[in-house]
């Protein structure tokens, strides 16, 4: 017997199986997004730590102790902007790219190239020395969360 999937729009009942691609495709969805969530918390906590200030942003770190009153004057930095913002907007720029990655390549390819982005992310993250290779690796994790998300919308275009 098939399963039904509830029709939220008119309330009703259409028969459709639940299939392990659905099952997949939404597990895999589910995942892209965890990785934006756990990085939104994670770079949040991260940005305020005095290691992590004094590492990579010693004048963030000054600005910080310096101020009193005023929260909001304290992470006043572009390259700390740019640290936050760079794998949104890189995973924003790369489920385009990979849009036509997955026409041109397979869906196969595109979902390594995801895991490759994701891996050298994960790398130069680790590995980083400098600020621009802390970026550098941001901009790839985007990359491949950007690639997963347009992986997952390929498969399943209504998640």
């Amino acid at each position: 017997m098939a399963n039904h999937i509830m029709a939220p729009s008119t309330g009703g009942n259409f028969p459709a199986k639940l299939t392990k691609q659905v099952v997949l495709c939404s597990l895999i969805a589910a995942f892209g997004g965890l990785m934006f969530g756990y990085d939104i918390g994670i770079s949040g906590g991260v940005t305020s730590m005095d290691d992590f200030l004094l590492e990579f942003f010693p004048s963030v770190y000054e600005k910080k102790h310096r101020a009193k009153e005023n929260n909001y004057c304290k992470y006043d930095n572009q390259l700390l902007q740019l640290f936050t913002s760079s794998l949104y907007l890189a995973a924003v720029l790369c489920s385009w790219a990979a849009a036509f990655c997955c026409k041109k390549f397979g869906r196969k390819r595109t979902m390594q190239m995801a895991a490759a982005f994701f891996l050298v992310g994960v790398v130069l993250n680790a590995a980083s020395v400098n600020l621009y290779m802390l970026i550098a690796g941001r901009i790839c994790l985007g990359a491949g969360i950007g690639f997963e998300i347009r992986y997952v919308h390929h498969l399943h275009p209504k998640l």
